[in-house]
């Protein structure tokens, strides 16, 4: 033991402790060992060492990186092999990838077949609604599949008929012409025989169809065919949607669902804003519609929805009209997008495009509105089927009216084109799609939003300075809005508002024109609710709503963005994507504002043409068993009925027509004149 002590002299001479002179004699990095001389401990360790070397697989002086990438390179051996199933997945997807999508949408099909059948099997009136969508789905993916391989064969076949078709096209054009004409005549005389005031439409319609056709650039050169058939369209959607049952039913479905649909907008933005400002404060109740809607767009956008629903029209247009494709589409684009979107559609021609063509997209973005604002206009209470109607109808009447006003003098690079390629947008999935989208909307909100602080401002000052001019010549109550019901009254008229309601209409368009459609269809919603809440017709010498004929007129007029604020920005967007057609731009765009401004207003001569009244039924009953608590139309409609039978004489009241032997008759004149004034009610008292 005393050996293996240490000592302090020894340590001054640098001898090391014995139990480690194995360590000494064989340095570790050399691996060396120091023979039998040294005794055991010695060969223990360098035993040892041996087992360290084998363990370590190789010179045991490597550095830490090279065992490091050695560990690396074991680990990415051991992924690669767990992997292999995997990669094996991947490789037999690829191979067989028409079969598995064959595969996968056969077994979604026979899953929505299944459900289909137990939908319709429990409420086939339930189920009305799926089964319409699900037979458009199916007609147009049966259409597709069928065009595409049996569409050349069946051309081939018909040809000959086709030949034959366009040899005999010169006089069966005119015998079709005539026939089409002899029986809008004929339907027209057999319509309007019953309410005649609808011809007071017709005529306004025409007189608007002429004002355009002096106003045109080059009058020899307007191509008909393009302007009879948008008219044409434009009347058979009108007539299928206003008149025809399936039409009512369908949009007035359509409608309604888009009424559900943005009171989803709710949960949001009373989660941000809470339910207190979204019931008092219209910024906060109707922007955020915007923002939903412009979401709902883009993802709709994204899915290629958008695009196919365009396409459709625009081939539509394009094949009955003779238009070029880049103009048909950017005005079909209208009817889903705004006037500056639509263009993007076809950004890459713009360059191109003749003037008649620029003319042609301008009157387009004028005369119809965008879906994002189509759902703000819906909240204040605007009938949506309205307002779907009258955007469709207004790009066939757009692409017509523009070829009217501007006709095609210059040759086209798209006239022999057979289609265009459709950009779309550059997100990379669907969530990116919906977040894009509600970052558009910020700045058309926002734009919104200083509109109306602006512009209702300004209407306020022009009417403090109107009132203070009028009252230095003993004229009370001058504003910009009596101004505007004197000067376009006679329009109004003409487009068939009673001559009662046509101040307060032609009110309206004066606001859509000078300053914008928000306002006015603001102003339009009030007097809709005050009708809808049965208020008195008049309030001393102002009247409070115009009549359910009149509100349809004014939704169809108001309907687009034509008004002088939207030159800027119909200039600025367009300016944006040719730079370096300013001028041309600057050249056409008050002549696209007028057109634009007209094509409303002919929309408005259709509706009050084909406007049907609602009938209020039974008043009879309606009264017997009505609740007086509160007032609504039916209720002033069917109170107005009750004065005009009451008979009062010699202060003796009596009643004619179907209420003269009934029992209940004054009970409701007195319930009658607890809400509305008339002479009868001096009997009651």
């Amino acid at each position: 033991m005393e050996e293996n002590q240490i000592a302090l002299d020894n340590l001054e001479k640098g001898a090391d402790n014995p139990a480690f002179s194995s360590v000494v004699s064989a340095p570790f990095p050399s691996c060396q060992g120091t023979g039998a001389a040294q005794g055991a401990p010695a060969n223990y360790v360098f035993q040892g060492e041996e087992r360290l070397y084998e363990e370590c697989d190789g010179p045991c002086g490597e550095s830490k990186e090279e065992r490091r990438g050695e560990g690396k390179r074991r680990f990415s051996s051991y992924c690669r092999k767990a992997l292999q199933p995997a990669a094996k997945a991947k490789r037999f997807c690829k191979a067989h990838a028409k079969v598995l999508r064959k595969v996968i949408l056969g077994l979604l099909g026979v899953a929505y077949l299944c459900y289909f059948i137990a939908a319709c099997w429990l409420s086939f009136q339930r189920a009305l609604a799926l089964v319409v969508m699900t037979a458009v789905v199916v007609f147009f993916i049966c259409w597709s599949l069928f065009k595409k391989h049996c569409g050349a064969k069946v051309l081939l076949l018909l040809s000959p008929i086709w030949k034959c078709f366009q040899n005999s096209w010169l006089w069966l054009k005119w015998l079709l012409w005539v026939a089409l004409l002899g029986g809008l005549i004929t339907w027209l005389a057999l319509d309007t025989s019953r309410n005649p005031e609808q011809l007071i439409s017709l005529a306004g319609f025409c007189f608007l169809v002429l004002f355009l056709f002096a106003c045109s650039k080059h009058h020899g050169a307007v191509s008909w065919r393009a302007v009879f058939w948008g008219l044409g369209l434009e009347f058979l959607f009108g007539l299928f949607v206003l008149r025809t049952t399936p039409g009512v039913q369908a949009f007035q479905w359509l409608g309604d669902q888009i009424q559900f649909f943005l009171g989803y907008t709710t949960t949001g933005s009373s989660f941000v804003f809470g339910n207190t400002l979204i019931e008092e404060v219209f910024a906060f109740q109707t922007l955020p519609i915007v923002v939903f809607f412009s979401c709902v767009m883009s993802i709709l956008y994204y899915l290629g929805i958008m695009q196919w629903l365009i396409v459709k029209i625009s081939w539509l247009l394009q094949v009955s009209m003779g238009t070029t494709p880049t103009e048909t589409l950017s005005v079909a684009g209208n009817i889903f997008v705004g006037q500056t979107e639509a263009p993007l559609l076809i950004r890459p021609y713009l360059a191109d495009m003749t003037h008649s063509e620029i003319h042609a997209v301008m009157t387009g973005g004028f005369s119809t509105i965008a879906g994002s604002v189509m759902g703000a206009y819906i909240s204040f209470g605007i009938d949506a089927a309205s307002l779907i109607a009258a955007s469709v109808m207004a790009a066939p009447c757009a692409l017509a009216m523009s070829k009217l006003v501007y006709p095609e003098v210059e040759e086209s690079k798209f006239k022999g084109k057979a289609s265009i390629h459709l950009s779309s947008g550059e997100e990379q999935n669907i969530l990116e799609a919906a977040s894009n989208g509600a970052a558009t909307s910020v700045g058309l909100v926002a734009n919104i939003a200083a509109n109306l602080i602006a512009f209702l401002a300004v209407l306020e000052f022009i009417n403090a300075a109107l009132r203070w001019f009028g009252e230095m010549v003993d004229i009370e109550g001058l504003s910009f809005q009596v101004i505007c019901s004197y000067v376009l009254m006679p329009v109004a008229f003409l487009m068939g508002a009673d001559w009662a309601d046509s101040p307060l209409v032609a009110e309206l368009l004066g606001i859509k024109i000078f300053l914008n459609e928000f306002v006015a269809y603001q102003q339009l919603a009030t007097y809709k609710k005050n009708r809808l809440s049965g208020l008195e017709e008049w309030d001393g010498s102002r009247k409070q709503w115009i009549s359910e004929r009149a509100e349809s007129i004014a939704t169809f007029a108001l309907c687009g963005f034509a008004n002088l604020s939207s030159i800027g920005i119909m200039l600025g967007g367009l300016a944006s994507m040719v730079p370096q057609r300013k001028g041309d731009l600057a050249s056409i765009v008050l002549r696209a504002l007028l057109t634009g401004i007209c094509v409303s207003m002919l929309n408005a001569c259709l509706a009050g043409l084909l406007h049907v009244p609602t009938e209020v039924g039974d008043c009879v009953t309606f009264l017997i068993t009505a609740n007086f608590s509160s007032t609504n139309y039916t209720m002033y409609t069917c109170c107005k009925q009750l004065f005009a039978s009451s008979v009062l004489e010699n202060r003796t009241l009596s009643f004619t027509g179907a209420w003269a032997s009934l029992a209940e008759s004054v009970l409701c004149l007195t319930q009658c004149c607890r809400h509305y004034n008339h002479t009868s009610c001096t009997g009651t008292t």
